[in-house]
């Protein structure tokens, strides 16, 4: 006799799909979700600080992921009784454990990045009264003592328990304070933003008080918002938190829950992945004027399919003077460090686009597909076409446009 099928269990995802964090939470949530095969997942398009859904007080699932950023939210799961896990961590719960991003992981890539383009001088940007912003701050207070450096920081005012839009509100009219603070501090510095929008918001300002980025200020953002950092002038580099893995084990704890273990309330602290390097960081630590001006020339234009002989015409030194200073500084000839903005550039575009390899190619200064598809291979030693496949977004893409050149 065939034995009925196990009723799905019932999982209610009220997190925002509007950012990349919320994105792959959900990304993770869903690997565990396919891989368990019996899950009923319903997800609610909202923004992060909603209010519960109207459906949930008589909803009769069997658990709850959410980014909870409201009392009203909070306790709309209290009293729903369904096991639920808190993946924002903004409001202290008796009841329900969360997970979240280790703030220490955060501080560490972003300070050793800098600390490895040559600074010295170190700032902290951030949202008051925004948790996860006092948690980054702490602990960016405390690395960088025990590094034997200073830092120097600024908070926007906010409320004491500041919701993520009413910080970034917050933030953004406070664009006078920041470019004060800005006006005070000592160059070159290095600064790590508390995530993506407010470096975005540190950005600008710099560039309303006329200073250079990166070789003045460098700024690191968190979260790698793969819609907000290639939006920053110049390209942002960010801490990627390892959201796919958060709401991976979120979903088998949450199953585990489902399945009648106790879970104490408490915030397990996931690590971040990786630090996403890009332009707002690709600092010059060398004192020399006009070789600075050289390099910015080269950054600026390498995808316009430069050669030496054009960056010894446009700034104020020999091609021999720029080969040897070059050798000094980087132990790379200026060819070699053309190529390399060029390759960054191709990765970028392979990683984050869909562009047609055609186009890529034409984007970093190739005249022919094949010409790229050649240079790429050498230097990486697999066809791009194979790379975006190895590095491909969530979002699927049309095989035809990786096709490589023959």
């Amino acid at each position: 006799m065939l034995s009925h099928p196990t009723s799905p269990r019932q999982v209610a995802l009220l997190i925002e799909s509007s950012r990349a964090y919320g994105r792959g939470l959900l990304n993770g949530i869903a690997a565990y979700a396919q891989e368990q095969g019996n899950w009923s997942l319903r997800h609610q398009e909202m923004v992060i600080n909603a209010d519960p859904p109207e459906w949930l007080a008589d909803w009769n699932g069997d658990g709850i992921l959410v980014r909870a950023e409201t009392p009203a939210m909070i306790d709309a799961i209290r009293r729903s009784g369904i096991p639920a896990i808190d993946l924002r961590c903004l409001i202290e719960s008796d009841f329900m454990p969360g997970m979240d991003t280790d703030g220490v992981s955060v501080v560490r890539l972003a300070v050793d990045h800098l600390r490895d383009r040559g600074f010295t001088r170190f700032g902290f940007c951030g949202f008051g009264g925004a948790n996860y912003s006092e948690r980054r701050l702490e602990e960016m207070q405390k690395y960088v003592a025990d590094l034997g450096y200073s830092l120097v920081s600024y908070q926007s005012a906010g409320a004491t328990q500041a919701t993520t839009f009413g910080a970034e509100q917050a933030g953004m009219l406070d664009q006078k304070g920041l470019t004060r603070w800005l006006s005070t501090l000592d160059h070159p510095i290095g600064v790590l933003a508390c995530n993506d929008i407010r470096a975005q918001q540190l950005l600008n300002a710099c560039h309303a008080t006329k200073l250079d980025v990166p070789d003045q200020v460098a700024v690191v953002g968190v979260d790698n918002d793969d819609v907000i950092c290639p939006l920053c002038l110049p390209p942002l580099t960010s801490v990627e938190p390892d959201t796919h893995r958060i709401g991976y084990e979120a979903a088998a704890m949450l199953e585990e829950m489902m399945n009648g273990k106790r879970v104490k309330p408490g915030i397990k602290w996931v690590p971040a992945r990786r630090i996403v390097v890009r332009r707002s960081t690709d600092a010059i630590p060398v004192d020399d004027a006009e070789f600075v001006i050289a390099y910015r020339y080269i950054r600026e234009n390498a995808c316009r399919g430069i050669s030496v002989q054009d960056v010894a015409d446009a700034v104020p030194m020999s091609r021999r003077a720029l080969e040897r200073r070059m050798r000094t500084y980087f132990d790379q000839s200026p060819a070699d460090v053309i190529a390399a903005f060029r390759l960054e550039r191709i990765k970028e575009l392979l990683e984050n686009t869909s562009r047609p390899l055609k186009q890529i190619a034409k984007l970093t200064g190739f005249d022919h597909v094949e010409h790229m598809a050649k240079f790429f291979k050498k230097l990486v030693g697999i066809p791009a076409g194979q790379y975006r496949t190895k590095h491909r977004l969530a979002s699927q893409v049309d095989p035809q446009q990786n096709a490589d050149p023959s």
